[in-house]
């Protein structure tokens, strides 16, 4: 036994003769990107792409809905701690972001339109207003509001369903790139008659790649859509509940 080679390999030296060992940077994700085939690029750019949009909408989705509750929050004390519609309606002007201030104005510009046609439902005047009139504004001012509502759900879930796709399509995507790429490393194999590990390692790698990236994009979305489904049914439930309780009060104090 030559122990002087031995020794040499012990400390870690390279032996005399031997192949010099791949440099770190070659068996980077970089360089595995880099000597991929068209296809896999393709795929991954493809799953880059989406994880970028997705995260844009997380970072955007977030702000508005956090933006959503606090103003509504802000909203909902105005309208408890008041008892004029008017003044309600020019504070609600301010809160753009609040789902329910948009869908008491819808109520509210709705009644306005009676009233400029003298439909002024008041007790005074209730006397001279046909009980088919009254009927028709009440119908009027609910449609209003459940119109406003659907508006603003549609609003706060638009690009959501985006993040869905993202997270149930990207694991395939990323999938259907590892067998690409594992298939073009058996054809290279074919081809060229070696099917040494030095040979199929790199190929396969480079296949590999498409997965992890095809999770990477998929896993947070799908966290962020979860967590965006909770608070947009909750919020759902916020506007729906406001807005049988405005009906109601209009019912009670002004639709008489």
């Amino acid at each position: 036994m030559n122990w002087n080679l031995l020794l040499l390999t012990l400390v870690g030296q390279t032996v005399p003769g031997a192949p010099a060992a791949p440099a770190a940077e070659g068996a980077s994700v970089i360089a595995l990107v880099a000597h991929a085939g068209p296809v896999v690029k393709g795929v991954l750019a493809l799953l880059v792409l989406a994880s970028v949009v997705s995260w844009a909408i997380i970072f955007l989705k977030y702000l508005l809905l956090r933006r959503a509750h606090q103003e509504s929050e802000i909203f909902l004390k105005i309208f408890w701690e008041s008892r004029q519609l008017d003044e309600i309606y020019r504070s609600s002007k301010e809160l753009v972001h609040s789902p329910l201030s948009e869908v008491f104005s819808a109520g509210y510009n709705e009644l306005a339109r009676f009233r400029s046609r003298g439909d002024d439902f008041t007790a005074a005047e209730q006397g001279e207003v046909s009980k088919s009139r009254m009927s028709a504004a009440k119908e009027n001012v609910s449609r209003a509001l459940m119109r406003a509502m659907r508006e603003q759900v549609t609003k706060l879930e638009r690009a959501v369903p985006f993040l869905a796709t993202v997270g149930n399509t990207a694991p395939f995507v990323g999938l259907f790139g590892t067998v690409w790429g594992i298939m073009d490393s058996f054809h290279h194999i074919g081809l060229t008659g070696q099917a040494s590990l030095a040979v199929v390692a790199p190929g396969i790698s480079e296949a590999l790649v498409a997965t992890a990236v095809g999770l990477f994009a998929a896993i947070p979305a799908v966290i962020a859509y979860n967590f965006f489904s909770s608070r947009l049914r909750a919020m759902e439930s916020s506007i729906d509940s406001f807005s049988s309780e405005f009906m109601n009060i209009l019912e009670r104090h002004i639709l008489l």
